[in-house]
């Protein structure tokens, strides 16, 4: 039996902002749907189930996992997978946000890794992060997030 292969991605933003704040943007549900489109709900304790919860009418649980280990307002690290692929041990990646104190200004690196190469969920996270990390810059040093389900524009 062969080891699958995997594929991580880390990305590295600056926030005009505190510790605190990104911390409660990443884990307070109405802060969340602000900027991400979905809330992540959840205890906040190691070993506590997580749930990314599309912000609309339907409220769909699309992602979920476990928390790993949470040192507020310095690191998360989650489990991550879809939420139909749940019983699946397989198919479940690892998501760390590690926060610092940068001068005046926050550093944060969002690692995911033990992603399936070339799988589904290593292609949308590619996608994903860049924007969402976007996003929550914009929200927390202006008000104002982006729309982080737009497409590119027809040639």
């Amino acid at each position: 039996m062969t080891a699958k292969e995997t594929t991580s991605f880390v990305y590295v933003t600056y926030i005009q902002s505190t510790p605190d704040k990104v911390f409660e943007a990443i884990t307070r549900p109405d802060l969340a749907r602000r900027y991400w489109g979905h809330e992540n709900v959840s205890e906040w304790k190691p070993g506590s189930r997580w749930e990314h919860i599309r912000a609309n009418d339907e409220r769909t649980v699309e992602l979920v996992g476990k928390v790993v280990e949470v040192l507020p307002p310095k690191r998360l690290v989650m489990t991550w997978t879809n939420a139909s692929q749940e019983a699946d041990p397989e198919s479940y990646s690892r998501v760390t946000f590690d926060i610092e104190e940068y001068e005046d200004m926050v550093r944060l690196t969002v690692a995911h890794d033990e992603l399936l190469a070339g799988g589904g969920m290593a292609k949308g996270v590619s996608k994903g992060w860049p924007l969402v990390l976007s996003s929550l810059k914009s929200f927390l040093e202006t008000g104002r997030a982006l729309d982080v389900f737009a497409k590119p524009k027809a040639a």
